[in-house]
């Protein structure tokens, strides 16, 4: 919980220009809760059904790296392949974030608090990219 408040105090800090940007464009606003579901959607298909389902199979560690690989690399992320070599970081960030979620949740079980930060963190770089 301390990581959620922490991270949106520091994503604020950083993006406060383009934060302040979304709210003069309603028609931007209006996509934020769409970003925050898209982030939930992605946590329950990967890491509520897929990731429980391996690891239930075939262990903690081979379950969350094998979902967590086809989190990076699924469907859900294809179109940063668009970018060619530039996509490296991308997909490093996105399976580093995914395994950290992943982890979370195998822990704790709650597949609300990955979901809610997946969101939030979807509706920061979503909604202030320009």
């Amino acid at each position: 919980m301390q990581l959620l408040i922490i991270s949106n105090v520091v994503f604020l800090m950083m993006t406060a220009d383009r934060v302040k940007a979304i709210g003069s464009e309603p028609g931007r606003l209006l996509l934020l809760p769409a970003f925050l579901l898209w982030g939930f959607y992605q946590e329950l298909m990967y890491r509520g059904i897929l990731q429980t389902e391996l690891v239930r199979r075939w262990g903690a560690l081979a379950g969350i790296l094998v979902s967590n690989t086809l989190f990076t690399f699924g469907p859900l992320h294809l179109y940063h392949f668009a970018r060619g070599a530039s996509a490296l970081p991308m997909f490093a960030g996105i399976f580093a974030m995914g395994l950290f979620f992943g982890v979370l949740f195998h822990r704790s079980g709650n597949l609300w608090l990955v979901g809610i930060a997946h969101g939030i963190g979807n509706v920061y770089i979503e909604g202030t990219a320009r």
